[in-house]
């Protein structure tokens, strides 16, 4: 049983050590499989693996372990087009017939800029029922455009906004023929070698790729291998590999100003509908600012953020499915915050954003935290216990009456709450919402 205790607690940790020790927690508990790394202007904070890259030779997880990145793919793809609309290229507001002159008629208003915002309404065939059936099998980005070209939008282009990877399918297609290039080599040539990126790539399932990861997905009888995904599938919606210091290569770069333009760099992270930019969520929330997305594919399951304001990287890979890289990488978001000094200047949460809170929190299989909001504060009960109210501290920090005892909320890369972080006693758990 966890007790939210009220009585003074000694000091916590510093960060790092913090951070590390929610991760072990997590991989002991066999809930995440992975590479973690964390930076701060420059400076390295955590950066180790946990678990192991292969189970059956049981390797270990490091920060050289390749992981396949799902949909933060989907960041590298709308940078491409970005750098050839800067090349004078690509009118971000050209219709995608532009380049798919057989696209039906339905498709007159799908433009570049909305299929980078999700706005465009092509039905994502992920979803589609047959999708598990073909997902094995390999297949050509004209086979794929092919499975939702004669489909109905889920709505008219720009009147509203549903993920789709159909969407950035389509914009793979447009690199490759503007370019003249595949997808792979493009990005290879404009973004990965200037950068230095080196460990960083188009996954193909034949490719002999040194200290690659293998996918692994939790059952009720134990941990087994994935499902095979043919990596002809993705596309760039979410087919690249990479690791976690490539990835902070990325980050240093693309907001050091070495892979765009300014302008271009705004446009790519200001919000269009949602909280959604192109390829990134860039969001606001209680005073803080996050550009982050996360992936998953079998076996994988990815999260990536960054805050401009105190540059501020974090990277969570994992090669367990699961909800724990996001729960985490929010986690090590806030704890990295609250080492820079977040609660300098924080605005208190406004009343009506205390519904965002409410809901029931897992710490353990038998145990969780119940917040309410109730009469323009929160309220938390942990089971079996009575109800304690919260004082709201900064931005998502709140603590409880009497003690150092506190609740951190943390988010999601759409920036929506999705877990807390309970320290008291000098130790910090996590928990996710339900």
């Amino acid at each position: 049983m966890v007790a939210l205790l009220l009585q003074t607690t000694p000091a916590l940790a510093q960060s790092p050590e913090r951070m590390d020790r929610i991760v072990r927690a997590s991989a002991e508990a066999n809930a995440f499989s992975g590479s973690v790394l964390v930076a701060r202007d420059g400076q390295v904070l955590l950066d180790k693996g946990y678990g192991l890259a292969n189970r059956e030779w049981l390797i270990p997880n490091d920060s050289d372990t390749k992981f396949r990145l799902g949909s933060i793919t989907k960041q590298f793809t709308a940078v491409a087009i970005m750098i050839l609309h800067e090349r004078g290229l690509v009118d971000l507001d050209a219709p995608v017939k532009t380049w798919a002159p057989d696209a039906p008629k339905a498709w007159d208003a799908v433009t570049v800029r909305r299929l980078l915002a999700h706005t465009a309404g092509i039905p994502n065939f992920t979803s589609f029922d047959d999708f598990q059936s073909t997902k094995a099998l390999p297949t050509t980005i004209d086979s794929l455009i092919a499975r939702f070209r004669d489909r109905p939008l889920d709505f008219q282009p720009g009147e509203g906004r549903k993920y789709s990877n159909s969407g950035y399918v389509l914009l793979t297609a447009v690199i490759e023929k503007v370019s003249g290039k595949s997808y792979a080599d493009f990005l290879s040539e404009t973004v990965f070698q200037p950068l230095g990126m080196s460990s960083t790539g188009y996954d193909r399932n034949a490719v002999i790729l040194p200290r690659r990861a293998s996918g692994y997905t939790p059952t009720a009888s134990g941990v087994i291998n994935a499902e095979h995904w043919d990596m002809s599938i993705p596309q760039g919606a979410g087919g690249l590999y990479s690791t976690t210091h490539d990835l902070l290569k990325w980050e240093q770069g693309l907001f050091g100003g070495r892979v765009l333009r300014p302008a271009s760099l705004k446009l790519l992270t200001t919000p269009v509908r949602d909280g959604y930019a192109f390829g990134v969520f860039a969001v606001e929330t209680e005073g803080n600012t996050t550009i982050a997305h996360s992936g998953g594919l079998h076996g994988f399951n990815t999260f990536m953020a960054y805050d401009p304001a105190r540059r501020l990287t974090v990277v969570v890979l994992g090669n367990l499915n699961g909800p724990a890289p996001d729960l985490l990488g929010g986690s090590l978001l806030a704890l990295a915050r609250e080492d820079a000094g977040s609660k300098r200047g924080a605005a208190l949460p406004a009343a009506s954003n205390l519904q965002d809170y409410a809901g029931a929190y897992e710490l353990t299989p038998s145990t969780s935290i119940a917040i309410s909001a109730v009469n323009g504060g929160l309220v938390s009960q942990v089971s079996g216990q009575g109800v304690v109210p919260l004082d709201a501290k900064s931005g998502d920090v709140f603590g409880l009456p009497g003690g150092d005892a506190r609740i951190t909320f943390t988010r999601d890369a759409s920036g929506a709450v999705a877990g807390l972080i309970l320290s008291q006693d000098g130790q910090d758990r996590i928990a996710g919402k339900s």
